[in-house]
């Protein structure tokens, strides 16, 4: 039953003595529908599933939509929130709408600031470990997996420079780890004698 059919039946069963207020409700009935609509165009078709059933009639699933956060105390005592998901809320202004869907999912991570080295902890389920490419530079690391069941995507700035040659990964029941070693602090040269 659908959201219009359901007003219909509910405020059918009741009489108004007041038919300003019976339109009043039929309008608002309207704006609903037509709202229901309008978030309907906003999403990707990949994203709607139909499926007959056997009585005949179709039913329609969405999704998968995400959104979460994760929040904890960093190391200089000041909270550290990271969103994650594929669906997050805007303020809507300029036309835009108000919430931002996105066919990527944006994976929980995690980023651990250890003495000697950067550990990150994802969280990537349903996937292979053949499907997630990794990039990594000094102060950045990209993780991304696109196929056709599962899209993750991520750009996450480290806390510190790390030496990327020296990142190794592992994957193992939907959580990705990657361990970098700190790069080393260089000295600022030597004194040289003036003449």
């Amino acid at each position: 039953m659908s959201l219009d059919d359901w007003f219909r039946r509910f405020w059918r069963r009741r009489t108004f003595f007041f038919p300003d207020i019976e339109r009043m409700v039929e309008d608002m009935e309207r704006e609903i529908s037509e709202m229901f609509k309008e978030m309907e165009r906003m999403i990707p078709q990949d994203m709607i599933r139909e499926f007959q059933l056997p009585d005949g009639t179709v039913r329609r699933e969405y999704g998968p939509f995400v959104y979460g956060y994760s929040m904890k105390i960093g190391p200089d005592g000041r909270p550290i929130i990271r969103e994650f998901g594929n669906i997050k809320p805007s303020l809507g202004v300029g036309g835009r709408p108000p919430l931002n869907l996105q066919e990527q999912r944006e994976p929980l991570v995690d980023v651990i600031d250890e003495a000697e080295r950067v550990r990150v902890i994802a969280e990537l389920p349903g996937v292979e470990k053949e499907d997630i490419n990794l990039y990594a530079t000094s102060s950045m690391l990209t993780i991304s997996v696109d196929t056709p069941q599962r899209k993750y995507y991520k750009e996450l700035e480290l806390p510190v420079e790390v030496d990327e040659s020296s990142a190794k990964s592992t994957y193992k029941n939907g959580i990705l780890e990657v361990i970098f070693n700190k790069k080393k602090e260089r000295k600022m040269g030597r004194p040289i004698k003036i003449e």
